[in-house]
Formats: structure tokens, sequence, C-alpha cells
């Protein structure tokens, strides 16, 4: 358990049609600028803490709004994601060589679940969100060359069987999934492209549109969740700040950060109005971790919207 940690006054940006007391947002920074590639937050209710994980670390991590508790935990390989089981009985995890279920207590134990890029060991999970039907859905990317289309967008169902739905992602990045399962948005980093899908109940993706182009200062867009409104929040990479939408892509606010190179964001805490934010310091300059002290920090802040409650693997 490490000592608290100084909080930071944001800036926030419009323009917004709906405005909303934004103050104060209560910024803190809950873990220190020390993550390689901070990512994949999640609420986890049944133990009342925020996972997250260091991918190029090899470290999963954990955080308690109730009592400021930090855990952590090495992992053999590069590790994604976390995703809770509805049984309770451990959790699913992206790593590196594929899906895994693992247990963090009362020791660390992993079983390997099998993989979409078998014989690829470039290729890594990246990013995946559960559905309500209780199937993950997982991208990857390659993991030493970001520019080859290598990625994949796999379907992980509650039998175990792995689907590959789309191909030839650069950077797979979300994906963010409406809370009656019938819609998502996924991202290839690499483009600054973010697509609309509808979902039928049996995993069909349909009526691929692209929703949203960003680059240049806007910054390159990485992890999305949605809150109990449906706007998608997005983090930006090189963008120092992450951005809150309606479901049809118009710009409600910018919520500047202490770190240039925003990853991912989850809701929770017991009334889900708490947002985590994670970073990393991977690949920047001397100068510009002189200008961002907080990248590889993990935030916390209160926007003043509620999220939605993480699905789990069935």
């Amino acid at each position: 358990m490490r000592g608290r940690i100084p909080r930071f006054k944001p800036m926030i940006n419009g323009p917004t049609k709906n405005p909303r007391d934004m103050s104060p947002l209560h910024l803190q920074t809950i873990w220190p600028a020390e993550l390689d590639l901070g990512e994949g937050p999640m609420w986890h209710a049944a133990s009342g803490r925020f996972y997250f994980v260091d991918i190029h670390g090899c470290a999963l991590h954990a955080w308690s709004p109730a009592n400021d508790l930090r855990q952590s935990w090495k992992m053999p390989e590069r590790i994604g994601w976390l995703v809770a089981r509805t049984d309770g009985d451990g959790f699913m995890a992206g790593l590196q060589s594929g899906f895994a279920r693992i247990w963090l207590e009362p020791e660390l134990r992993i079983e390997m679940l099998g993989s979409p890029h078998a014989g690829q060991e470039d290729v890594r999970l990246n990013d995946a969100k559960a559905d309500c039907y209780g199937r993950i859905w997982a991208g990857s990317m390659n993991n030493r060359d970001s520019s080859r289309a290598d990625g994949q967008l796999t379907r992980l169902d509650p039998d175990g069987s792995l689907t590959v739905m789309e191909q030839g992602i650069h950077i797979a990045n979300g994906p963010c999934i409406s809370e009656d399962g019938r819609r998502m948005l996924h991202t290839d980093s690499a483009l600054g492209r973010v697509y609309s899908y509808r979902v039928s109940p049996k995993g069909e993706l349909m009526d691929k549109q692209q929703w949203k182009r960003f680059g240049g200062p806007m910054g390159t867009p990485d992890g999305m969740t949605m809150d109990a409104d449906g706007n998608v929040w997005i983090a930006f990479w090189g963008g120092a700040c992450i951005r809150q939408f309606t479901p049809d892509g118009e710009l409600l606010q910018r919520i500047d950060l202490p770190a240039l190179q925003i990853t991912c964001m989850a809701f929770g805490g017991e009334d889900l109005k708490s947002l985590v934010v994670t970073s990393a310091r991977n690949g920047m300059t001397a100068a510009q971790l002189a200008q961002y002290p907080g990248s590889g920090s993990v935030f916390l802040l209160r926007p003043g919207v509620k999220g939605l409650l993480p699905k789990t693997f069935a």
C-alpha cells in the first residue's frame, strides 16, 4: 500500500448541448506514473476493486477505492484485459498467447483456453469487452509492427468456441457495446477510425459503418466505454484527453488530463459514477515526459454521469 497521491485540476472543454454540473471533478491520481502501457480498466463490484493492466510490463494491478489498497500480480507474458465470470470463479483474461482463465487468490493460477492467432508469435490480444449474452469480443494486433494489418476481431462464446468475426485490422481497440447488446463500436486506432455495427442475438455483425474518423491534433482514438445515457466516451492517445460523444457522434465535452497518451476508461464504484482512466508512457521522449509528467498514471474522476455495470463472461 502506497501513500496517497496529490490531485490535479482538470480542464473541461465544450461544446455541449446538455450542460451538466461538472464541478468538482475531483481528479485524483490513484496509481503513479510508472505504467509503460496502462490499459484495460474494469470495475469488479464483487470485490470492490478497479482492475487494470500494464501490457508491456506484464502485470495486473488492482485498486480498492474503499481503503486505497493497491495490489499487483506479475504475469508470465503480456496481458491486455480482464473480464469477470458470471459464476464468480476467477476471471477471463487476454494474454499474449491467447484467451485464458485466471484465478488471483489465494495465489495466481492460469489455464490457457485457445488463441485466434495460434502460431503468430508477434500477434497479441489487445482489448476486449463482454456483452449481455455473456460473450467476449476481443481485438488483436501485431505487437512488433502495428503497421501490419494482422489484427482480428474475435468472439469467444460461453461454450468456449472462438469465431473470427473480422480480419485486416491494424490496432484493434474498444470495443464498446450497448446495454442491450444490439450495437457495437470498434476502433482501428492506426487508421483513426471508429466503426459502428449492429449485432444480432446470435452474435452476427451487420451494417458496418464508419462512425467517426479522428487524427492530427485531436489524437488517436483508443479505448472506449458507454455511460448509462448511451453516450460514448473515448480515450485519445496523443491527445491528452478523453471526449464524450452522443450516440450519433456529436461532441459533448472534452476533459484534458496531465498525460499525453490516454488509453482507456471504465465507470465503477458503488454508484457507478467514478471513472478510472489509464495512460501510457511507452515511446515518449524526455521532452514529452517533462510536459506531461502524469503519463503512465491511472486517474480517477467524477464526471457527473453514471456508467454501466460491466458485463461478465457466462
